[in-house]
């Protein structure tokens, strides 16, 4: 694409996109502090906290990325009846996202609280069930998607983290709906069963997700990524590709093609988030109407800017602009 065009289109464009988001909900919390001694009680360290923050997580933080940048977004998902859910509804109601397809059940928010002492990661605890939703709560799930679909999408995303929200059930039956109103569908898969994504239009596995499915692992080589990507798209029908590879940026598989682009980061501190992101720009591109080809080039830009980061990072429309503008200026933008 033209790079006027893609500029256009980031800056002007992207409030027209249409996206629903499905899939596991969740809440990151990150506690700061330093550690200067080991506890008299037990030999573990003692972190002082000085800071803290809440982000949104999971298939939230799929939802945070295209609300910041400008998409019409909404997400369906399951949370629990807790403080941690009043917490996301309020950064839900911030950022402009829809959530009237949330589900409540008996189980608890799915919760990763983090403490970090200086820049080390200390101690996580988990808050979550991760069993199968069925039943009644699935229904819901289900009949929310239906009708949206009925009103006006141009994209579905499945955010699989193995939490129970996507069954090889709901799975099968969101990529039947979406495609009955001629919606693609992008998934983010988990765990080593991926038949429950069979037809969807495209997936986004990194490098270690692709090798649970492989009989033998590859190595992040080029001619290796393109034969694994359609290994997996014949086994599981699943139409395109696109392997993240942390440092070596992403390759984009097709049937007849495949387009591997290198990263643009200077310095990779945290791949944590890089995927959501990927998967949001990608999904708001092809909402847009760009070519896969310029999805997975927007896409890599932005996943450059949050591997940079430290922790769960959602990049805004301002910042993406601020990466095309700077490659247009050295002439780096590829036609």
């Amino acid at each position: 694409m033209e790079k006027e065009a893609l500029l256009e289109f980031v800056a002007d464009k992207t409030e027209r996109c249409q996206v629903l988001v499905v899939g596991d909900v969740m809440l990151d919390k990150y506690y700061y502090g330093k550690v200067t001694r080991i506890s008299p009680e037990a030999p573990v360290p003692i972190t002082h906290v000085t800071s803290s923050k809440e982000t949104l997580g999971g298939a939230a933080n799929v939802a945070h990325n295209l609300a910041l940048l400008g998409c019409r977004t909404s997400i369906a998902g399951f949370v629990g009846d807790d403080m941690h859910c009043r917490v996301l509804l309020d950064k839900f109601e911030s950022c402009g996202i829809d959530y009237s397809g949330l589900v409540h059940t008996d189980r608890p928010t799915t919760t990763k609280l983090r403490v970090v002492g200086g820049h080390q990661q200390m101690l996580r605890l988990d808050f979550e069930e991760d069993s199968p939703i069925e039943g009644d709560d699935s229904k819901q799930f289900l009949h929310y998607i239906d009708q949206k679909l009925n009103e006006s999408l141009d994209c579905v995303v499945i955010s699989d983290y193995g939490k129970g929200a996507c069954t090889g059930h709901s799975c099968q039956e969101i990529i039947k709906m979406a495609h009955a109103h001629g919606v693609p569908v992008i998934v983010d898969p988990k765990g080593s069963d991926w038949t429950k994504y069979a037809h969807a239009d495209f997936m986004t596995p990194n490098l270690r997700e692709i090798n649970q499915v492989l009989l033998q692992p590859i190595d992040n080589a080029d001619a290796a990524v393109e034969r694994a990507a359609h290994y997996v798209m014949r086994k599981y029908k699943i139409r395109n590709v696109i392997v993240t590879r942390s440092e070596k940026g992403l390759s984009l598989v097709r049937e007849d093609s495949a387009l591997h682009i290198p990263t643009r980061a200077q310095e990779v501190f945290d791949v944590s988030g890089a995927g959501d992101t990927v998967i949001a720009v990608f999904a708001m591109a092809l909402a847009g109407g760009l070519k896969p080809e310029d999805g997975s080039f927007l896409a890599n830009l932005a996943a450059s800017v949050v591997v940079a980061k430290l922790g769960t990072y959602a990049v805004s429309r301002t910042e993406l602009l601020q990466v095309l503008k700077r490659l247009k200026q050295e002439g780096d933008i590829s036609e």
